[in-house]
């Protein structure tokens, strides 16, 4: 009896002890722990909403990961030179990729630089106007002729655009294309369009890429072109997405480097 009841106490022992072990990881696989604190920062990258679904796919992939890593180890393939040789390049690359990232935030681009980007957004304002026009897109010519009469005869332009045009964009709102710069379309159609005075609509059909065009220009303003200023945030980012420029500024942070290291 005695024994008994110290065998039950003892596993009372040895199972409270064990407790605060089982809370401080996510899981323990071939007596490897996986600590609970990895999990919650692999499920924090994520940016999603913690949820018990995704705290269960995330653990899976931490046991999936470590069962990988213990088979490599025990294959052998952690100690050989080809593979080790790929790890530390991998290494390599990501810390390289780290330390251009901090280089990009601390020296930035320059206003020159951002200005000269500014300067080619601009030149794609065309002529500095802007226009709100319409236009019935069909397949064939006289089909367009036919359309231009029946205009002309006193139907409305949007009723016929609603009815007859191909373009699934513009077609439902009455052929509305809403302002835009003459440089947003392909060259025969705006040139049709700012040949045109407001209010009036082409008398012959446009022929282009496309099919055969009507169009209507309803009015005409200067464009409203954002200042620097506004728009600087927006060329930081397209400057860093230019690969010609991030290759240059890191060939710029390799010579810095090679400036201040003492080279023998």
């Amino acid at each position: 009896m005695k024994t008994t009841v110290l065998s039950f106490s003892l596993a009372a022992v040895l199972a409270a002890g064990s407790l605060p072990a089982l809370a401080q990881n996510a899981a323990v696989v071939n007596g490897k722990a996986i600590p609970s604190a990895k999990l919650d920062k692999l499920i924090a990258s994520t940016g999603q909403p913690p949820s018990a679904e995704l705290r269960d796919r995330a653990r899976t992939m931490l046991i999936d990961r470590e069962l990988l890593l213990q088979e490599a180890n025990k294959r052998g393939l952690t100690q050989r030179d080809d593979l080790q040789e790929q790890l530390e390049q991998a290494k390599l690359n990501v810390l390289a990729g780290a330390v251009f990232e901090d280089y990009v935030k601390t020296h930035g681009a320059s206003d020159d630089e951002l200005r000269k980007q500014y300067e080619k957004i601009k030149s794609q304002f065309g002529s500095g106007k802007e226009y709100h026009a319409r236009h019935i897109l069909v397949e064939k010519e006289a089909d367009a002729r036919a359309i231009i009469a029946k205009i002309k005869a006193g139907a409305k332009f949007e009723d016929m655009a609603k009815a007859s045009s191909k373009d699934p964009g513009s077609a439902a709102n009455g052929g509305d294309l809403d302002w835009a710069n003459s440089s947003s379309y392909v060259p025969e159609f705006s040139a049709a369009m700012t040949a045109l005075k407001k209010g009036q609509m082409t008398d012959t059909p446009v022929k282009t890429q496309f099919g055969w065009h009507i169009i209507q220009l309803d009015d005409v303003r200067d464009a409203k072109i954002p200042t620097f200023e506004e728009v600087k945030p927006q060329l930081v980012q397209m400057l860093m997405g230019d690969q010609n420029w991030q290759r240059e500024q890191f060939q710029a942070m390799m010579k810095a480097l090679k400036e201040k290291a003492k080279i023998q």
